[in-house]
């Protein structure tokens, strides 16, 4: 009797490098291929907001319309669920006479437990579920979970010297789909309750989906070079070209942290190796720290006190949290970061930064507020990513001053672009306006003390 599989796409959006796909197609004699949207991940949470909105939405759909068309030119069919795996899923194998069902394997909390009722409801099926989230593969690094260690040194150094990324796999020649299969339209985005104006409106900043990320990578690399500058570029905030734009692909599994590794080395032995290639691995490489990291703590790393259960006082200003949420806190170099964010889905690491130590050091508001804004927004939303990066904000690392770091990063032009209000003002003008008694932009919430020496270096150009 023929074997039929199911492959189980979630956030491993492509046909490169992808394991769950390689076995299925390697052991199975029929496949049906699946995404299923979540629709309680759109609903609005307690905060006001959506726990994911339309600009993530737009660029999840770019991504999956471009896996749909790459299956096809392989011979299989996207079927597209638009309730929940646990009802598309269970439909498919009973309808079809499913076995086996392959996927990526998940580890946090809320992905976990979807997965696992999903195996709970179906008893008869055999799961496979394979490991394709980081460059070093789980199997492979010198620790335990239960052993990842606090600093990204002590793991960084010994998984360099113990561990190697696992070679790529390539694309299947051909996708065995089953005949009667045909492929599904891609829930509108009414479905999810969004108006025709927000869709219209949501621009991502870069587009979704497996071909633009290869179309990326090789870009950024061989194509442009720009990769040999990455290391003095990336602190910038404006344009495409100062750093790679990976993230977003990397998020949604449109290309695999090991097909940027092997591609950054090709690069070195050809063109260039210096401090910026080391550098562009080295994030991948503390993005896996950040994923084992919250492998090891769990839930914890969600909670307002932390995976150290510190107890912080929070002031926790409804109105101080909207305007920040709006970029209307009356400082330009937070509000341009967020009015991009607002309108893109993506911020550059340097605004991340501010954005966050504005928010917790000065506006005193519970950092979990703002990491559930930033999971609500990002395209390059990354689970372990996002949230530890708002922990170390607000446990480990020291203030970022906003007006400084606008002055250091000459971001007036940035400013310009996304606070219309300053388009026509000079460069000291746009960095302090306050100063200056400037009508057509908001007054700051506040204006701390300790940003007074920035502001007389600004005040003195």
């Amino acid at each position: 009797m023929a074997k039929r599989g199911l492959v189980w796409f979630k956030n491993d959006l492509r046909l490169h490098d992808n394991e769950a796909l390689t076995k299925a197609a390697g052991e199975c004699d029929e496949l049906i291929f699946c995404y299923c949207f979540e629709k309680c991940d759109f609903e609005k949470l307690e905060l006001g907001f959506r726990k994911i909105d339309i600009v993530r939405f737009k660029f999840l759909e770019q991504s999956i319309l471009d896996l749909e068309k790459n299956l096809e030119s392989k011979g299989g069919k996207l079927v597209i669920g638009s309730v929940s795996a646990l009802e598309t899923l269970p439909i498919l194998v009973e309808e079809y006479g499913i076995t086996a069902i392959y996927s990526e394997k998940e580890y946090a909390d809320y992905e976990l437990n979807l997965v696992n009722r999903i195996t709970e409801a179906l008893p008869e099926v055999q799961f496979h579920f394979y490991w394709g989230k980081t460059l070093y593969h789980i199997d492979d690094i010198p620790f335990t979970i239960a052993k990842i260690p606090l600093t990204s040194k002590a793991y960084r150094i010994p998984a360099g010297k113990e561990a190697d990324p696992r070679a790529t796999l390539g694309l299947p020649d051909k996708l065995k789909s089953i005949k009667k299969i045909v492929s599904h339209k891609c829930p509108s985005y009414k479905t999810f309750g969004f108006t025709k104006k927000e869709y219209d409106g949501a621009k991502p900043f870069v587009e979704g989906g497996e071909t633009a990320a290869l179309k990326r990578l090789e870009y950024y690399t061989f194509q442009s070079e720009l990769l040999t500058g990455y290391r003095w570029s990336r602190n910038k905030s404006d344009g495409l070209d100062y750093s790679s734009k990976f993230s977003p692909y990397l998020a949604l599994g449109c290309i695999s942290a090991r097909e940027i590794y092997e591609k950054v080395r090709d690069y070195e032995s050809k063109i260039k190796k210096n401090q910026s290639t080391w550098w562009l691995i080295f994030e991948l490489v503390w993005r896996d720290y950040f994923t084992f990291k919250a492998m090891r703590f769990g839930s914890k790393i969600y909670k307002t006190e932390g995976y150290k259960k510190k107890k912080l006082e929070w002031e926790n200003d409804p109105l101080k949290f909207r305007k920040w949420c709006d970029g209307e806190t009356g400082i330009p170099f937070i509000d341009a970061h967020m009015r991009q964010l607002n309108q893109t889905g993506y911020m550059s690491n340097r605004g991340r930064v501010n954005c966050a130590s504005y928010f917790v050091h000065d506006l005193k508001i519970d950092w979990t507020w703002g990491a559930a804004y930033f999971e609500s927004k990002l395209i390059d939303y990354d689970v372990s990513s996002n949230w530890m990066n708002w922990h170390m904000q607000a446990f480990e690392i020291w203030y970022t001053n906003p007006v400084h770091q606008s002055n250091k990063y000459k971001a007036q032009d940035f400013i310009r672009k996304w606070i219309p209000e300053l388009s026509d003002k000079n460069d000291i003008e746009v960095l302090i306006p306050w100063q200056f008694e400037i009508s057509e932009y908001i007054k700051p919430i506040e204006v701390c003390k300790k940003w007074d020496r920035a502001i007389g270096l600004i005040e003195k150009l």
